[in-house]
């Protein structure tokens, strides 16, 4: 035994002695059990947050591996490069002009999409998708053929608007040629994707050029508000299950177009983080509010070299737009790898904030318990992130054998951790979590692992916790428990 562990043990017989409580730091709690055993009174742990990247469900970072064009910008990585680097990558972004897509009518090339998307699946990852049906950059967004079967359009020159010598083609957006071709295509694409837990979500990306929800760059034309949520209903349609988001800009053609798409359950994304230099940084902060206590908010911001170039990056602009939006999702909006290199120590930052942070402040058990007894457990949590923990979660401890075997599983259902309010930087409001349980009658007899986790009402881990002592299924060491036969 070392000094610093005979240390330790003594003050703990002394304070057990006495009728307090065991108190184990958490990078004791490894060392600590046999004391813990000893002692008549119950082990506290209090672990402090690791400051690692979480990878959880509805939060992260998203990479736009296609963003319109298809070498931007995932053209750079090796099929076998997934990125395991990059901390706190959740969601791979492919945002493709509908006519890669369908090329010709009932005719679907969903290759382009699949090989990508597979390479990020594998590791656990999620995709999210967009299918734009206005480019600057080439002609047929929606695919000729549409035009060709009677929907109108106009020919446009980006900056300039309606040109009938222009470049490209926009569709009439409330021309019924297009909106059932669009429809015949979405109809495909949520057999493949609605309610495919691979898929975070998926942009209502058919109105507006580069499907951000506006006519700017194109054809400048200003629609009806109903003209929008037509699109709105065209895609709640046929994705009744997997998350949509409505963009800011729809709001351009009338501000019931956003109150429109959240009533119908959809959630906001905005574009235009960074675009411009201050004080014009970004707009929609208060939109956000509506949706953030229900619905994971996504941002994306600037291309990160034209936002660099026009003085528009602004590192602490960027972290307040995460603040006040309560931002889930964050878009990596440029060559993945340049990105990590430059702005690692702002990557760190943005992980500690983004999405929902669960944080075990303390927790407690009785050292030593008969089988016979109800074993009762004390836990206070918060939740560091700006945004509530969508998916919710209970609290498990899990008890293991030496062999790592699991012997029992205590889950409180009476807490979700859903309901842990956000608040400022390290001022999240903490809440205590009692509970008390009774061993299954076959419960052998010894000293076992205390294990944490947050999942499932059954016990399944779901949440990745800042604490170390992982057992590679997202339950965390704590500590030891002695139950005896008597």
């Amino acid at each position: 035994m070392t000094r610093e562990m005979a240390l330790v043990v003594s003050v703990a017989r002394a304070v057990c002695a006495h009728g307090g409580a065991l108190v184990v730091p958490v990078g004791l709690a490894l060392c600590a059990q046999g004391m813990a055993q000893e002692a008549e009174g119950r082990v506290t742990v209090r672990p402090e947050d690791t400051g690692e990247a979480l990878v959880n469900p509805q939060m992260g970072w998203k990479l736009n591996f296609y963003s319109n064009i298809l070498a931007n910008y995932g053209s750079k990585l090796a099929p076998s490069d997934t990125l395991d680097d990059f901390p706190g990558l959740s969601c791979i972004y492919l945002r493709l002009p509908w006519a890669y897509i369908e090329p010709e009518e009932g005719q679907f090339n969903w290759a382009v999409v699949d090989a990508p998307a597979q390479r990020w699946i594998d590791k656990g990852l999620q995709v999210a998708f967009r299918f734009s049906v206005s480019e600057s950059w080439m002609r047929y967004a929606t695919p000729k053929w549409v035009e060709d079967a009677g929907a109108k359009g106009y020919s446009f020159t980006y900056g300039k608007g309606v040109d009938e010598n222009g470049p490209f083609w926009e569709p009439d957006y409330a021309d019924p040629v297009f909106l059932e071709k669009h429809g015949r295509f979405l109809a495909a694409a949520a057999a493949r994707y609605d309610g495919n837990p691979n898929v975070a979500f998926i942009d209502v990306g058919s109105f507006g050029v580069w499907g951000e929800g506006h006519t700017f760059a194109s054809t400048q034309i200003k629609y009806p508000a109903e003209v929008v949520k037509q699109h709105i209903d065209l895609y709640a349609r046929h994705f009744k299950h997997t998350l949509l988001a409505a963009n800011d800009d729809f709001s351009f053609q009338g501000d019931d177009t956003i109150a429109y798409a959240l009533e119908l359950g959809m959630t906001l994304r905005d574009d235009s983080i960074l675009v411009q230099p201050p004080p014009n940084s970004y707009f929609h902060a208060d939109m956000a509010q509506a949706f953030w206590p229900r619905l994971p908010v996504i941002l994306e911001h600037e291309h990160y070299h034209p936002s660099m170039e026009r003085k528009a990056w602004h590192r602490d602009i960027f972290l307040r737009a995460i603040e006040e939006y309560h931002a889930s999702y964050m878009c990596i909006h440029w060559f993945p790898r340049e990105f990590l290199e430059k702005e690692r120590e702002l990557i760190d930052k943005v992980n500690l904030r983004l999405g929902y942070r669960l944080q075990l402040r303390e927790a407690s058990w009785p050292a030593r318990i008969a089988r016979t007894e109800r074993v009762g457990f004390a836990s206070t949590w918060a939740n560091a992130g700006v945004a509530p923990c969508y998916p919710g979660g209970y609290v498990a401890f899990t008890l293991k054998d030496a062999q790592g075997g699991i012997v029992a599983v205590f889950v409180d259902e009476a807490h979700n951790l859903r309901d842990l309010e956000v608040g400022p930087p390290d001022a999240a409001p903490v809440h205590a979590i009692p509970s008390t349980h009774g061993f299954a009658p076959n419960m052998p007899a010894g000293t076992f692992d205390v294990f944490v986790s947050v999942g499932m009402r059954d016990g399944t881990p779901v949440v990745a916790l800042p604490l170390a002592g992982h057992d590679g299924h997202r339950r965390y060491r704590l500590g030891a428990i002695e139950v005896l036969a008597e």
